[in-house]
Order: structure tokens, then C-alpha cells, then sequence
């Protein structure tokens, strides 16, 4: 895997984020993380030129890597605080896994196709992400060994909020979500109260593609 990180990308990133920042992100560790991470190894080689419009593009299995604009606007909603443990359903590329990570996450990320789950693990290690922990999985059972997550953040279109990944909720935490079952989805952010009662919020319309129950 060719690891080089130019000038160029560099002056690529600056004006990626940038971009990010007039279309309302004000995060400034959000924006620093996006700023920092060489998107273009996430992306083949052949479409690197692609890898800083903010945009978002097909990855192998069908999937695709998030808008960079997305990623930043799913992270705010999650209102991370240092080492919080959060759980990744969608590892994809690796992208928002090395965001979450970047920020001082600890990640446990859940990825149902093998070849992106293979993909993803040997490039976050290479860029010495070890705060992330990456399973072949299932992401509607989620990780039950690993729980309560303080945050979970599911990154494909769910038609339903499985009850595992509630369960799974620390309370007081914040499980955010792309749901709805047609061509667009509302994204919305959960709250898990201490009571265990769940409180709904809604941030727009989105597209994500599916998340499927199983392995890929």
C-alpha cells in the first residue's frame, strides 16, 4: 500500500475542511481531524483525485465512503467527550472509524462484509489507529461483550433501530442513526435516559445505503 501523503493532499485537506466549515461544522476537532487524515488511502488508487471533494464514493461491496461533510455533521451529534467508548456499526473504508479515533475515542467497529472488514483493519493499523477495534460481524447484534457503549453510531440507512443496539446503550448516552427505509432517511439522535426511556431528535434528510441484517 503506498502510505505517501503530499504537499498536495495536504493543500487538498486544507481546502476540504474549509469547504466543510461554510456548510456549518464548527466543531474545531472535528474539522482538525478531517484536516489530519489522509482520506485518499481510504479510496483505490485510481480514484485518489476523488478522495478530498466532499463527496461521497463507491467502495468495494457496494458500499460507499461517506461525504466528509457527513461524517463531520454524524460525529457532532454524537457530543463525544475524551475516551468515550463508542461503538461503530459500518466500518466501510475505515473513514469515520479513524475520525472517531483521532478525536480519542475508544472504537469498536462492526463491519458484515469480510473484504471491507479485512481492508479496513490492515489500513487503520498501518496509520496506528490501536484505539480501534475492528470485528467481522453482524451490526444488528451489535458487540454484548464489549457493552454499554457511551455512544453508538450506526452508518447505513436502518428501517428499524434494532432492539440489541438499544439494550447495548449506556444510559445517557446517544445512538445516532440514518432511519427510514426510502431512498432518503432522517437522521436522528437517540437518548437513552437514566430511566432507560429513549428521547428522539430529528437533523434533516440524508442517503446512506442500506443496513442489512447478517454477513456480506
Amino acid at each position: 500500500m503506498n502510505m505517501q501523503d503530499s504537499h498536495r493532499h495536504k493543500g487538498m485537506r486544507k481546502r476540504l475542511v474549509e469547504e466543510v466549515r461554510r456548510k456549518g461544522i464548527k466543531d474545531e476537532a472535528i474539522l482538525a481531524a478531517i484536516g489530519k487524515i489522509p482520506r485518499h488511502l481510504f479510496l483505490d488508487n485510481a480514484f485518489a483525485e476523488w478522495a478530498y471533494k466532499d463527496i461521497a464514493f463507491s467502495i468495494d461491496a457496494d458500499q460507499t465512503i461517506s461525504q466528509p461533510y457527513t461524517v463531520a455533521f454524524q460525529t457532532s451529534l454524537l457530543d463525544l467527550k475524551k475516551g468515550d467508548k463508542v461503538l461503530e456499526i459500518g466500518t466501510g473504508s475505515g473513514y469515520q472509524a479513524s475520525v472517531l479515533a483521532e478525536l480519542g475515542m475508544k472504537v469498536y467497529s462492526i463491519e458484515r462484509h469480510e473484504i471491507l472488514y479485512k481492508k479496513s483493519t490492515l489500513l487503520l493499523k498501518k496509520l496506528g489507529y490501536y484505539n480501534v477495534l475492528t470485528f467481522h460481524g453482524d451490526g444488528y447484534k451489535g458487540l454484548p461483550r464489549y457493552a454499554p457503549f457511551d455512544k453508538i453510531l450506526i452508518t447505513a440507512a436502518a428501517p428499524e433501530i434494532p432492539q440489541a443496539l438499544i439494550n447495548q446503550l449506556r444510559p445517557g448516552g446517544h445512538l445516532v442513526v440514518p432511519f427510514g427505509a426510502g431512498p432518503s432517511q432522517k437522521m436522528l439522535r437517540v437518548t437513552k435516559g437514566k430511566d432507560g426511556r429513549l428521547t428522539e431528535e430529528s437533523f434533516g434528510d440524508f442517503r446512506f445505503v442500506p443496513l442489512v441484517k447478517g454477513l456480506g
